[in-house]
């Protein structure tokens, strides 16, 4: 079935059940572990998460787990995108750049958050998907380009905050110098099996990271 014939279905029923398990996936899985800031839950009740990724996986969508999305790469568990969003402490004002949209879900939670996005995705074929998603359900200011995530994006930099939901092994150099001072980047960082998701502050041009927890992400590939 083609992806319009599916919204227009969605959005002639509303999908109650759909909402009702977003509901006990911010109830159950976020706000119980410790999510409090109230921007951020109302994203994680909006966005609808089923919509960005194959609809064979619908039934998995609001549990609490990744979901692959193709080309070896997943769509983040619920919790961790609440997570990262809250870290970041956004504004509206806020300019952000996010290394990885791959299926755009962590990318329209920020969006409700600020209209100031730009995203960078590896893969062509993701990247296009995830800019017809996001169109159609309305994120008409977010920018995405597919290309190397490890260069940023100059022509817009500074970023007021940076997220990568892919890991490096070492933080590059050009998201440090792109980070706004003032800026606050998360990110996972480590080989394939051991990382750790990292918090940035830039203050005075010196860079303050503090570690958060241990995390398993795809690794943030480079040309």
């Amino acid at each position: 079935m083609p992806l319009s014939s599916i919204f227009h279905q969605i959005n002639q029923s509303k999908e109650p059940s759909f909402d009702k398990l977003r509901e006990e996936m911010v109830q159950n899985q976020i706000v119980c572990r410790g999510i409090k800031d109230s921007k951020v839950l109302e994203a994680m009740r909006k966005v609808p998460r089923h919509l960005f990724i194959p609809t064979k996986d619908w039934n998995e969508a609001y549990e609490d787990h990744p979901i692959p999305i193709g080309e070896g790469q997943t769509i983040s568990q619920p919790y961790i995108v609440a997570y990262m969003t809250e870290v970041l402490q956004l504004q509206k004002t806020n300019k952000v750049l996010e290394i990885g949209t791959g299926c755009g879900y962590q990318t329209a939670i920020l969006a409700e958050l600020t209209p100031h996005i730009y995203s960078i995705e590896y893969y062509a074929i993701l990247a296009e998907r995830a800019q017809n998603t996001l169109q159609k359900l309305g994120y008409t200011t977010v920018k995405i380009k597919q290309g190397d995530g490890y260069e940023g994006w100059q022509e817009y930099a500074p970023f007021d905050a940076i997220i990568g939901t892919c890991a490096p092994e070492q933080i590059p150099e050009s998201l440090i110098a792109q980070l706004a001072e003032g800026g606050r980047m998360i990110i996972p960082v480590g080989d394939r099996f051991s990382q750790e998701l990292y918090l940035i502050q830039k203050q005075n041009d010196n860079i303050n990271p503090t570690s958060l927890l241990p995390v398993i992400f795809v690794p943030m590939l480079h040309n």
